[in-house]
């Protein structure tokens, strides 16, 4: 009698075991929660060209663009690195999905001014395949008028710039993006070049180990938009390099056909022909700040 009394009090504790087991069990059947995927390139550049990724809340990027001369340039020239381009622009978090910038650039001493959202970022187990940010920028032409381009008023000297950033990481070694693109320049070089350009973008990044990887984009620009041929001069914009990240610097190598490193100039301004030689050697040097003031409080607690 008294062993059944013992066997009776001790089967709930072995009931409740196998449900914890059970449960365990499930927990390993049940399929993993979506997780963000991080990373999907390095930086806000792939290379000229803007990525889905936006500047992280309460953050600054610095960023500095440098385009030396063509290499056709000859020695004389020291195969371009006598002559020299520079843009200078600082971004800013406002959120974690939205991003505001300002720029200058020497060439063509251009001022531009934009604004980045991030709509969708892409998660684990194909919940959501795509990362998608949309991308609007404004530029103003201020260098002095001339016979090749006279400005009448300041309106004939914006450029407007809109895009939407569709990517995917499909690996950790692997990132694509395509870029729909519209450009409109209220007054162009040529007057048989269109007002109004369509552009698709396609750029993407190879990982060859933990700080390096190889990056290439490419902007094609149809020959007729809406009937009307595109001005023979100008090409399509092509650009490969190298990302080099060092802590909190994405240090960027490449060569390009563009001279110019903002939107409107390469998708609508890029004459450089790369059989022809006329290829940029360039550089783009990122460095991220801090300016919450409560995380540094609390990183030196």
């Amino acid at each position: 009698m008294k062993k059944l009394t013992f066997i009776f009090l001790l089967t709930p504790f072995f009931i409740f075991a196998q449900d914890d087991d059970l449960l365990g069990v499930l927990d390993k059947a049940a399929p993993p929660k979506p997780q963000t995927v991080p990373a999907t390139f390095k930086g806000t550049r792939i290379i000229n060209g803007h990525s889905v990724e936006t500047v992280k809340r309460k953050h600054m990027d610095f960023l500095i663009m440098h385009r030396f001369g063509t290499l056709n340039s000859g020695y004389k020239n020291v195969f371009g690195l006598d002559e020299s381009r520079v843009r200078i622009s600082f971004e800013f978090g406002i959120t974690d999905n939205l991003t505001i910038g300002v720029g200058r650039s020497s060439y063509l001493k251009e001022y531009d001014y934009y604004a980045k959202y991030r709509l969708l970022r892409q998660k684990t187990g194909n919940s959501m395949p795509v990362s998608v940010t949309v991308f609007g920028t404004a530029s103003s032409n201020t260098s002095d008028t001339s016979p090749s381009m006279r400005f009448f008023n300041n309106t004939q000297r914006q450029s407007y710039v809109g895009q939407l950033l569709i990517a995917r990481k499909f690996s950790d070694n692997l990132s694509l993006q395509l870029m729909p693109t519209i450009l409109h320049r209220n007054k162009v070089e040529s007057s048989i070049d269109p007002n109004t350009l369509y552009a698709l973008g396609m750029g993407g990044r190879i990982k060859l180990n933990k700080r390096l990887s190889l990056n290439a984009e490419y902007f094609y620009v149809p020959k007729k938009i809406a009937g009307v041929s595109r001005d023979s001069q100008y090409t399509n914009n092509l650009s490969i390099g190298f990302d080099i990240e060092t802590g909190g610097h994405v240090f960027q190598l490449h060569l390009t056909n563009s001279r110019g490193m903002i939107d409107k100039q390469f998708i609508g301004g890029t004459t450089g022909q790369w059989q022809k030689g006329d290829i940029f050697y360039g550089f783009n040097i990122s460095r991220m700040f801090n300016l919450d003031k409560k995380s540094k409080r609390i990183l030196k607690k």
